[in-house]
């Protein structure tokens, strides 16, 4: 029978070759590729005969998976419910955002409500840890307490112990000594979430894995660990402002792009039930550039206020700066209200920001972003109790987006009497408000500023 050829692997970005060498032709890493042990293909490797699956059909009924609720409403929303027995759960966020204090503080609500929990700490010394539960008023809570890297170990402590819920901070700071790397590397990132997905399964406890995000925002290390797991979370927010969003991006036992929203205090992290007026509670009085958006997160309906600045520049490119939306988004706004609607913005600086340090990414906010930058160009005001939503194609048209009617309806019980949204929107009850629907982008100009 024939040996299995080698194979190779760069650590730095996972690219595999049949031959070893000394920089790596994917990512330009030098001294980064190394020798990984090919499958067997003896009497136990794949190529054995293995065991027949038991097949069901689709119409085969199964009870929904139990669920253990924390007591902390946000964080069961973004998780689908509760925690499901078994899972594997990836949070991810950018340094000093919260994710330590906000696992901490789930791990003692869990633990309260009676689920045995482990936390266990690659970064800091168990007596950190201990001063931060102090600090949040979380030292009484039945919760486990360890410091450790060395994924044998860990593992060893958990099959012994058999937690219901493990935590684990981080997975660039476990390693695995049968992978010859170093901690954090692509190889030893993805043997230990490999090992802990596998343990997870195999025994029944839910894991919840803490990870480092580069500069681009993304979870660091190899993507196959996003796919591993059953759930990702983002943890979010600017450092300048209080809130924090928890994003769900992958959940296999529930919705994605659900949110939840906290505010950072002195005593920790608090749960914010009525994010949207929260994010309005700060509003000034009318002034121009200023445009509220009913907007959708998951399945929630989130009102935001987006600002806007033009003033004239000095500079020969002028500059369009963007906090909070996607930069290429205004560049098409601003193409479309100069080439359809007759509005040019040449020659002025642009500033656009979302109040409250919220990232909005729904294509609903065009309407939103341009009522703000035609206000913020023509000094006229848009009216306090109006909330715009609506998609802006690239002919001028306004385009009707999904959950029209509960975009309403949150507006409608935060006080605002009128929309201005596309004409053709299903909304069904109007909860009340008067309705502004426009065809294209030229109607909503000269109605709203005697423009276009």
């Amino acid at each position: 029978m024939s040996k299995a050829a080698p194979s190779f692997t760069c650590t730095a970005c996972g690219a595999t070759s049949r031959k070893w060498a000394g920089r790596c032709e994917a990512c330009g890493a030098w001294n980064s590729i190394v020798e990984e042990a090919p499958l067997s293909s003896g009497p136990k490797g794949p190529t054995a005969r293995g065991r027949s699956i038991a097949l069901t059909d689709l119409s085969t009924e199964e009870a929904p998976p139990p669920r253990a609720a924390s007591g902390i409403a946000e964080f069961d929303r973004v998780l689908g419910g509760g925690l499901v027995p078994a899972s594997a759960i990836l949070v991810g966020g950018d340094p000093g955002i919260g994710k330590s204090t906000l696992l901490l503080q789930a791990a003692a609500s869990f633990a309260r409500k009676g689920l045995s929990v482990i936390y266990i700490s690659g970064e800091e010394a168990s007596a950190q840890v201990r001063m931060r539960a102090q600090r949040l008023g979380l030292a009484e809570a039945p919760v486990k307490l360890g410091a450790e890297t060395a994924l044998r170990d860990i593992l060893t402590t958990l099959d012994t112990e058999r937690p219901g819920l493990a935590i684990l901070d981080s997975i660039q700071t476990l390693w695995l000594d049968t992978v010859e790397a170093a901690p954090g590397s692509v190889s030893q990132v993805r043997a230990s979430v490999h090992e802990l997905v596998t343990f997870a399964k195999r025994r029944g406890v839910s894991v919840i894995l803490v990870g480092h995000v580069t500069k681009d925002g993304q979870i660091a290390g190899p993507r196959v660990v996003e796919h591993m797991v059953d759930t990702v979370l983002y943890f979010e927010g600017e450092r300048g402002h209080q809130f924090r969003i928890l994003r769900a991006v992958k959940n296999r036992f529930g919705p994605a792009d659900e949110i939840g929203v906290f505010e950072m205090t002195g005593n920790g992290l608090q749960e914010v039930s009525n994010p949207s007026a929260l994010f309005l509670s700060a509003r000034d009085a009318p002034a121009p550039g200023s445009a509220v958006f009913a907007g959708i997160e998951g399945t929630r309906p989130v009102l935001t206020e987006i600002q806007a600045l033009v003033a004239p520049s000095t500079l020969g490119t002028p500059r369009r700066t963007v906090v909070g939306l996607d930069s290429g988004r205004l560049s098409t706004i601003l193409a479309v209200l100069e080439s359809r609607v007759g509005i040019p913005f040449t020659g002025l600086d642009v500033f656009l920001n979302v109040a409250g340090g919220l990232k909005v990414s729904e294509p609903a906010a065009d309407l939103a972003v341009a009522a703000a930058l035609l206000s913020a160009r023509e000094d006229v005001a848009i009216p306090p109790d109006m909330v715009l939503f609506g998609e802006i194609s690239l002919s001028g048209a306004l385009r009707p987006v999904s959950q029209t009617e509960n975009r309403l309806k949150e507006a409608a019980k935060l006080g605002f009497t009128q929309a201005a949204l596309p004409a053709g929107s299903k909304h069904g009850a109007d909860a009340g408000l008067r309705l502004r629907e426009m065809a294209d982008l030229t109607a909503f100009t000269g109605e709203m500023f005697g423009a276009g």
